[in-house]
């Protein structure tokens, strides 16, 4: 019997984001394997968060901080 190949998106865990200045980001991707556990979605947000200092040092733009995170 042939094996089945994992499911590409269940590796990651897509996100929202809106900042304090109102702009939002939408399906920032999260890996699965750290969310879950008495945290929940928390472990996301510094995820995201060094996702955004990355950007930053490319772009030269620095991002806000994070006001809320949801699951898309």
């Amino acid at each position: 019997m042939a094996r089945k190949k994992p499911n590409p998106k269940a590796e990651f865990v897509l996100f929202n984001v809106t900042y304090q200045d109102g702009s939002q980001t939408s399906n920032r991707r999260v890996p699965s394997d750290i969310l879950g556990g008495l945290e929940g979605d928390d472990p996301a947000r510094a995820v995201i968060e060094d996702q955004d200092r990355e950007i930053a040092e490319r772009s030269g733009r620095p991002r806000g901080p994070i006001k809320e995170i949801e699951r898309a």
